[in-house]
């Protein structure tokens, strides 16, 4: 249980920040009144006023209220929006950027000399308190800070301190894969359709199967070769399926789609 008084603001207010603070809520790691988002219009900041969060067209203000702060806009506006609180970043606050592909390195360049930085590449999943995240530290920030983020994270999403260089991987293999596994999801309930089932029942049951698959990988520990391997029988059902994955490359597919969102993570830190 975190302290549910303290201020954590969002500057920007999408899809992913709602996610994290949602998740957040969810978890009663901060009250839901202590929760600040900030946008240029209205049409994000909904879904915070919705959820009963503060919510703000001013930037400044989110750093003026809150001491931990989640970086949530766009990369390619960053550094603009960087440049406009420049001089409100203060020793007190921890910054926490979300955005794909901006290094620590350039992060700190933008900002205060000694700002506490953490660079993050959480998913989706944040919402419904099943997410990923992956962090790192930046030259100033401390052990404390690193342990505040997976405190805070601590009941939304697995938090794991990795190397830098771990932060676009994770990106191309959690942050884009629950969209991977949305679109197997549609495919397992299309199979059902197509045999006879009605889609909403098919539907449930296909993302009741990634759940439990997922738990059973988690809490057993198992390879999931293992895993799969308890499944199939001889002669039976599955095998006869997972001989039509492999003609289909399903695992070579994957991969490819692991590397491209990878290496385009990659290139918009370059850029």
């Amino acid at each position: 249980m975190m302290d549910m008084e303290a201020m954590v603001g969002f500057v920007g207010a999408g899809t992913m920040a709602f996610a994290i603070a949602s998740g957040l809520v969810k978890a009663d790691n901060v009250h839901r009144g202590n929760v600040m988002g900030s946008a240029p219009s209205d049409k994000n900041l909904i879904q915070f006023k919705n959820a009963g969060m503060q919510t703000t067209h001013c930037n400044e203000s989110v750093l003026r209220s809150c001491s931990v702060i989640f970086l949530t806009v766009k990369p390619n506006i960053l550094p603009t929006v960087l440049g406009e609180i420049y001089s409100l970043v203060t020793p007190e606050h921890l910054l926490i950027s979300v955005a794909a592909g901006i290094t620590v390195q350039t992060l700190e360049k933008l900002l205060p000399a000694g700002t506490r930085v953490l660079r993050t590449m959480p998913n989706l999943a944040c919402q419904v308190q099943e997410g990923t995240m992956v962090f790192c530290r930046g030259s100033h920030a401390t052990e404390q800070d690193a342990s505040h983020l997976q405190r805070l994270m601590s009941g939304c999403s697995l938090c794991e301190e990795t190397p830098e260089a771990f932060i676009n991987i994770h990106s191309g293999l959690s942050g884009s894969g629950v969209a991977y596994a949305y679109m197997f999801a549609e495919a397992l309930a299309d199979g059902g359709v197509k045999m006879g089932m009605p889609y909403h029942l098919s539907l449930r049951l296909a993302g009741q199967t990634l759940v439990g698959a997922g738990k059973m990988m988690l809490e057993t520990g198992e390879h999931p070769a293992k895993l799969k391997g308890d499944v199939c029988t001889p002669g039976g059902t599955t095998i006869h399926a997972i001989h039509e994955l492999e003609r289909g490359n399903l695992r070579s597919t994957v991969m490819n789609a692991v590397e491209a969102a990878t290496n385009q993570a990659r290139n918009m830190g370059k850029s």
